[in-house]
């Protein structure tokens, strides 16, 4: 079985879905997934081909709007059958990267649980988009009076068996490689209250070799670090899960030169806050949520095929690249195009 990473279109947040060639799924970050809400979307078809049209005309850097057609991960998950988590890696204590964590928990209930030794601290809901509840069952899950699930608290540099090592401690286990945080990064963001930078950033290798990174919200310290100490490990990626939604943040970009991404994943915020130029300015391809909605890496043997679950843009976005957008039934999703 093929191994695959779902990136879902989940508003301004994150959450990612691997699902491992041995059967396991890892989920990392979740966001809209709350159950008290309403999420069947109804679409305005002729605005939508309207949309769709103007989006065309102007290819690949159109604004194909899909931001305003999120996906709920519990939704998500069960229509592949999903019906049980292997671990939850919450990246960071930022609200955009658990909203829904606690139904998400009801439903799933995942047997292993990474999180960082953070200390942060809350102030008031009042008029926040956020639940209050979402909040209150992490800090559970941290001060570990949750009996489930297991909670860890890795770092940088970290072996173990099922995420890195097989069952008998041989082999690569599910292929996940932390580099990001370390003691040193998560006591600073204690004393700072920046909790970007105790981020959990992970490599993940899938069984054809291909080297895919999920960022979290990592900032500068934790790419000074990983730079100093993995340097060879993180050149010329295959596919970026982009730091900090893809957001400018006031920040350094150069760890994209020893990167060099082939493809980049995007997630939703407001235009003028995406650090396209960054990217731009360096001829790296990216696909944002806004434009294909979910985004998928399915890892063959040799290469890495990628879709997304809207149709129109994987049409424009596979005719710039000469291919052809076919359906994949199993996915119910669209080819846009494959990195050998």
């Amino acid at each position: 079985m093929s191994s695959e990473l779902h990136f879902l279109n989940v508003k301004e947040g994150d959450c990612t879905w691997i699902k491992h060639a041995n059967g396991n799924n890892t989920i990392i970050d979740v966001f809209n997934a709350s159950m008290d809400e309403e999420q069947v979307i109804e679409r305005n078809l002729a605005l939508e081909q309207l949309i769709a049209s103007e989006a065309i005309a102007k290819g690949v850097l159109g604004n194909f709007h899909q931001k305003k057609y999120p996906v709920n991960p519990i939704n998500y998950l069960q229509k592949f059958g999903v019906d049980s988590i292997f671990r939850y890696i919450q990246s960071h204590p930022d609200m955009d990267h658990m909203g829904g964590i606690k139904d998400f928990f009801e439903v799933f209930s995942p047997i292993n649980f990474w999180d960082t030794n953070n200390q942060k601290e809350m102030g008031s809901f009042e008029n926040s988009p956020y639940s209050e509840d979402d909040w209150n069952f992490y800090k559970n899950l941290r001060s570990g009076t949750e009996s489930d699930p297991k909670r860890l608290t890795l770092f940088s540099e970290s072996y173990g068996r099922f995420y890195n090592r097989g069952e008998d401690n041989k082999g690569a286990g599910n292929g996940l490689y932390i580099l990001a945080p370390t003691e040193e990064l998560i006591a600073e963001a204690n004393k700072s209250g920046d909790y970007n930078d105790c981020s959990y950033v992970i490599l993940f290798k899938p069984a054809n070799g291909h080297k895919i990174i999920i960022g979290g919200d990592s900032h500068d310290k934790t790419w000074e670090y990983i730079l100093e100490n993995n340097e060879e490990d993180v050149k010329n990626i295959d596919l970026l899960i982009a730091p900090h939604h893809g957001r400018d943040s006031s920040r350094n970009y150069d760890f994209l030169d020893v990167l060099n991404p082939r493809l980049t994943f995007f997630g939703n915020a407001k235009s003028e806050h995406l650090a396209y130029g960054k990217w731009s300015s360096r001829n790296l391809m990216k696909i944002t949520n806004n434009q294909g909605n979910c985004l998928i890496a399915k890892f063959e043997k040799t290469a890495t095929n990628i879709y997304c679950t809207y149709k129109n843009f994987a049409e424009v976005f596979s005719k710039s690249l000469g291919g052809v957008a076919t359906y994949d039934a199993t996915l119910d999703a669209y080819l846009v195009g494959v990195l050998e």
